[in-house]
């Protein structure tokens, strides 16, 4: 199977979850097309909704699984099947298989999509994080972009976006192709501010899913 995620960065991660997480959970890696997606979507950090926050889980660990209203964003733009969004919608979260969960992530990997979080420091719920927890993670990002290097990345939200990109951002003033660049290692990579689609944000959904499908109109 093909690999989806990048190990090396494990060890960095399972410290800051000690340092900034709930001790109890586990911390939510990157995960997807690791070698040049189209696409890297960032997100904010993981909760124990996460199933494979648990930290006996001996499996893949990654965004996303176990929930339900991120993979109709997913869904809209391409990034996985309807077979597979069907079976997301009707399984409750202990029905998430090791197989399944390697499956979903084999389509995003397929579609040249890697998801991440800025913070992969898992929490008990969705309390917001403070800047400076995010800001410990910035070197690790980097790493995870370097070593990824995307075409484009979405970054989701004011809070990831503007933190990512080291000056104040409000994804409202980006319009269809609208990007900022930013650059590691003297590699310049555009990013894309996003409504971000989830929780609160769940009515902005159709406003990220428009922009997205704009962004991958010119992969």
């Amino acid at each position: 199977m093909n690999a989806l995620q990048l190990p090396d960065l494990f060890p960095l991660f399972d410290t800051l979850q000690m340092k900034y997480g709930e001790k109890t959970l586990a911390p939510v890696y990157g995960a997807g097309c690791i070698k040049k997606p189209n696409i890297l979507f960032l997100f904010m950090n993981p909760t124990g909704r996460n199933i494979s926050a648990q930290k006996d889980r001996k499996w893949l660990r990654a965004a996303w699984l176990g929930t339900k209203n991120i993979w109709k964003l997913f869904l809209a733009v391409g990034a996985i099947s309807k077979p597979a969004f069907t079976a997301i919608q009707s399984y409750k979260p202990n029905e998430w298989t090791t197989e399944f969960c390697q499956q979903v992530y084999q389509e995003l990997r397929q579609n040249k999509i890697y998801v991440t979080n800025l913070a992969k420091c898992t929490q008990i719920d969705a309390r917001p994080l403070h800047n400076d927890i995010f800001k410990a993670y910035l070197e690790a990002i980097e790493k995870e972009i370097a070593l990824v290097q995307p075409t484009y990345i979405v970054s989701f939200g004011n809070q990831v976006s503007s933190l990512l990109l080291r000056k104040n951002i409000k994804v409202s003033d980006y319009q269809k192709n609208d990007y900022e660049q930013f650059e590691i290692h003297w590699i310049k990579y555009k990013v894309y501010p996003t409504f971000y689609p989830v929780g609160q944000g769940m009515r902005n959904i159709d406003k990220a899913i428009e922009r997205i499908k704009i962004i991958a109109s010119s992969i």
